[in-house]
């Protein structure tokens, strides 16, 4: 059965009681006993759905009194009987009046007839209930008093505590629901705050009722009396919302300053933070005093009602609530930031809207009697259940589980899990195929259907329209079944998908026109498989698209292989609901170097479902002609691999960018986007490569070359050409292995890429010292003994110095940069030590070429003064005479014409 009227009563009969009950509004009149023990029984309706909330009484034996009722409309909405609020007996009940519940009512009071030959003892639990979807709103649990009351709808959760209120447990029962309030204030249009006093046991239950989405927060508490216009400062807040699993939470805050709540380095916090976090830990509840005594989600207002003491033990952080005075109370809605690994807990972002509508503060008593709440609160949207959207390259895995949040109650204890998520919203494209892989048992046939309760409607003699799946697309884990539905032109915006053979296990279906999928020919998936690239090529443009597989407040995308000297381009929604997508160039590591571009940008899209952000937008491939936009340079070449990067973070702003809004996570590596073959490949870390490379130049400019400088610098007073060979090795070697380690980075590289100073400095490095050896054979003939050297013999002598001094520095310059090149493009935190031992290594070589020079200056001295060692017969050109020294020279000179020589003899046996 289902909720249709009992046929069996006769049309006699219900003209007749349709006629008294519209003529006398339910007045029973005389005629009707009280002899049923229910008779005086009053209870509160338990909120399943639709705000119900109200009071019911049972006037007599054929008739119930209805006061102070909130409801939203409903379809075709009447009051329901059965054993039971669980889904069988709820389906199995029947009808018992006529009376049509099908508007809206606002602290409603009004009287009930009952049907003919119903009676009390048939109603264990009276429902509002709405025959089209077969959803009960709300419904009370009749007990008279000597026996327990049935267990509640698995829907509700119990309250810790039983109240009862205008009569005694025996008589009227006991009030099991703990939505309603002795007082209720109205802060906004979409905010309320309910609260109950119990002055004997010294606590208030407070309970915030907010028409805001899931993820957003309700704030609420006391201000602290000697805050002057700044009345958040001080406050003591109660924060209370829904985690990302649908549980209700509360914590305790307190507010020093307006920001987030932001830990120092030393551990001490400020801003809107929990009451534990400013001590570390609350091993005893000393400091969160909030208790959290029940919360729901239903029609897209969130409830949360919790305990707090009126004097707290907590004097540091909590404020004691004077019933008897009037005291500043303060309030704020807003969006709430979940718990990641710097913050683990919900924290409340600024509200970012007008005071009065997200946030305010008031004057209140709350030992006088308030009741300003008429009427339910109407979101604009109802729905919180989870949004999958089809791939039409990846299986939606169709299971059965648990029913917790379903949202269309009563339902049975088992309904359809997709992708694991609970009875999911499902988005489907038209004319983008959609794979099911049924796993759900030989019981559970899926099907598509036009009839949002299924159970196959036709054998309800309903109409429905089937549109894929039967008897066949049934399956287990082991043998799934696969079934495929592409949506058309003629599929309507919204059908479902249902068991065949058991009603309301399943849930809607959004069919769109186009997405990702359809406008776009090609995606990939970046680098760790959490933001999905989309393109597709035009003669002059490309689209571009990109998805994030995770709740962000922001994702980017970057054209480069690192942050730093990349082209990005940001998607983020703002606090009001608005999509942005703008471009930047990125020259440093903070957010003073995010520069905004002026990209051409058209088709800009950005949108965020449940959390999940995407972005679209399409470019020409050349921005401008301009060069000396940066913006100009960010050209795309559909034949050669564009590297591609990502980001994700918390929150973004299109103006004064700073640390808060840098990336949370990023990919590890570029992927190189293949635009015309449709696919992807991961760029190779090429951070070993660069290792390699960076010791081969060191091993070069550091040791071999500066060597072989020091050699011909410093070894010419040995005997024999020795230093001329020495010099001669180090600098060949070194100019191998700096060629050595030139081919290997290009190699690796694949390709030259001269834009920074780093390559800049290398190549002007290498340039210098291939002259050197090219300077070296065409050196002119050495002068004989006591031959004037000739001014070729001169020139050469400049130039090689010059040559092979100016290669050194610069390769040093060249060792350097290279080492921040790598800094700014792997972010390793080791390069700044790499740093400080490259100047280390010089500032030694420095001293030793300090020492060596001394020494060498001082044998020269005794050289000039007559201690010289030159040995008798040698007839090999004395290099160590400095040509490029003219004061040396001329001396050398005048030796010579003065003809005097000094002479030392050495033994032959020597």
């Amino acid at each position: 059965m289902n909720c249709n009227p009992l046929i069996s009563l006769g049309l006699g009969f219900f003209l007749f009681n349709n006629f008294l009950f519209f003529v006398s509004n339910a007045d029973t009149g005389p005629s009707c006993p009280k002899t049923s023990p229910f008779v005086g029984f009053e209870s509160k309706f338990t909120m399943v759905r639709h705000q119900v909330r109200g009071f019911l009484t049972i006037v007599d034996d054929c008739s119930f009194r209805v006061s102070q009722f909130d409801m939203l409309s409903g379809s075709d909405v009447h009051f329901w009987g059965s054993n039971a609020p669980d889904f069988d007996n709820f389906t199995n009940g029947f009808m018992i009046s006529d009376y049509k519940l099908n508007e809206t009512y606002k602290n409603a009071s009004f009287s009930v007839k009952l049907s003919r030959n119903v009676t009390w003892d048939r109603i264990q639990v009276l429902s509002i209930c709405d025959l089209l979807t077969e959803s009960d709103f709300g419904h009370v649990i009749l007990s008279n008093g000597s026996d327990l009351a049935p267990t509640l709808s698995p829907d509700m959760a119990p309250s810790p505590a039983s109240n009862y209120s205008r009569g005694e447990e025996g008589k009227f029962g006991p009030f099991r629901v703990t939505t309603t309030f002795d007082n209720c204030k109205v802060l906004s249009n979409d905010y309320r705050i309910r609260w109950s006093l119990n002055l004997e046991r010294d606590f208030i239950d407070i309970g915030l009722e907010a028409a805001i989405a899931i993820q957003n927060y309700m704030a609420f508490g006391w201000a602290d009396p000697k805050a002057n216009s700044e009345v958040m400062i001080g406050g003591d807040v109660a924060v209370a919302g829904f985690t990302d699993e649908g549980m209700p939470f509360v914590d305790d805050f307190y507010i020093t300053k307006y920001s987030e709540c932001t830990i120092n380095k030393d551990g001490s916090a400020h801003g809107v933070c929990p009451d534990t976090i400013y001590e570390g830990s609350d091993p005893v509840g000393l400091v969160n005093n909030t208790k959290l005594i029940y919360g729901h989600r239903k029609d897209g207002v969130s409830f949360i009602r919790y305990r707090r003491p009126m004097v707290s033990v907590d004097t540091k952080y909590d404020l004691p609530v004077n019933y008897t005075e009037k005291m500043t109370v303060i309030w704020a809605l807003g969006l709430m930031r979940p718990p990641d690994t710097f913050r683990p807990y919900y924290s409340p972002q600024n509200h970012g809207g007008p005071m009065s509508v997200t946030y305010g503060h008031l004057v209140l008593n709350v030992s006088e009697q308030v009741n300003e709440c008429l009427g339910p609160l109407d979101a604009a949207n109802k729905e919180d259940q989870d949004l999958i959207i089809a791939d039409a390259n990846k299986p939606l895995v169709v299971t059965t589980g648990p029913a917790v949040h379903y949202p269309n109650p009563p339902n049975p204890s088992k309904v359809l899990y997709i992708n694991k998520k609970e009875a999911p919203v499902l988005k489907v494209e038209r004319g983008v195929p959609v794979r099911f892989s049924v796993q759900a048992g030989h019981d559970v046939a899926l099907y598509i259907t036009s009839d949002l309760i299924g159970g196959n409607a036709t054998l309800r003699n309903k109409t429905e329209t089937i549109y894929a799946g039967g008897p066949e697309a049934e399956g287990v884990l082991a043998s799934p079944m696969e079934l495929i539905w592409e949506p058309d032109r003629n599929t309507p915006d919204q059908v479902y998908y249902q068991s065949l053979y058991q009603k309301k296990m399943g849930w809607r279906v959004q069919v769109v026109d186009g997405g990702l999928s359809d406008m776009y020919n090609n995606s990939v998936l970046l680098d760790d498989q959490q933001v999905t690239f989309f393109w597709t090529l035009s003669k002059d443009s490309i689209s571009i698209a990109a998805r994030g597989e995770k709740k962000s407040g922001y994702i980017a995308i970057g054209f480069g292989i690192g942050m730093v000297n990349s082209y990005a381009y940001v998607g983020w929604v703002d606090d009001t609901g608005k999509g942005h997508v703008n471009s930047y160039w990125i020259d440093g590591r903070d957010a003073s170097r995010v520069h905004p571009t002026n990209e051409n940008l058209t088709n800009i899209r950005c949108k965020s479902e449940n959390g999940i952000l995407t972005f679209e937008f399409i470019r020409p491939l050349k921005p401008c002609s301009h060069n000396d936009r940066v913006e100009c340079k960010n050209i795309i070449d559909p034949t050669t691999p564009l590297k591609v990067i990502w980001a994700l973070g918390t929150k973004w702003s299109d103006e004064h960018l700073n640390e808060k809004n840098m990336h949370s996570e990023t990919s590890h590596r570029p992927i190189r986007v293949l635009l015309m073959a449709g696919s992807a490949e991961a760029e190779q870390d090429l951070r070993p490569v660069l290792a390699v490379h960076g010791f081969m130049m060191f091993l070069s400019w550091g040791i071999l070359l500066p060597g072989g400088i020091l050699a011909a610098r410093y070894l010419k007073h040995v005997k024999g050409d020795s230093w001329y060979q020495i010099h001669v090795s180090l600098q060949y070697s070194g100019l191998a292995i700096l060629l050595l380690g030139l081919l290997f980075a290009v190699a690796e590289l694949r390709g030259l890429n001269i834009s920074s100073a780093h390559v800049k400095f290398g190549l002007a490095a290498i340039f210098l010292a291939c002259v050197q050896p090219v300077n070296a054979s065409m050196r002119p003939r050495k002068s004989t003994n006591g031959e004037e050297v000739s001014s070729k013999r001169r020139l050469w002598e400049y130039f090689h110095f010059i040559v092979g001094r100016s290669a050194i520095v610069v390769g040093i310059a060249a060792l350097f940069s290279g080492m921040k090149h790598l800094g700014d493009r792997y972010g390793d935190e080791n390069v700044h030590g790499y740093i400080w031992a490259l100047i280390l290594w010089f500032v030694i070589g420095t001293m030793i070429i300090m020492y060596l020079e001394y020494h060498e200056k001082q044998r020269r001295r005794d050289r000039v003064f007559g201690r010289s060692n030159w040995v008798l017969g040698n007839l090999e050109e004395d290099d160590s005479s400095d040509l490029l020294n003219p004061a040396r020279a001329s001396s050398q000179k005048d030796k010579q014409h003065s003809g005097l020589m000094e002479v030392q003899l050495e033994p032959l046996n020597r």
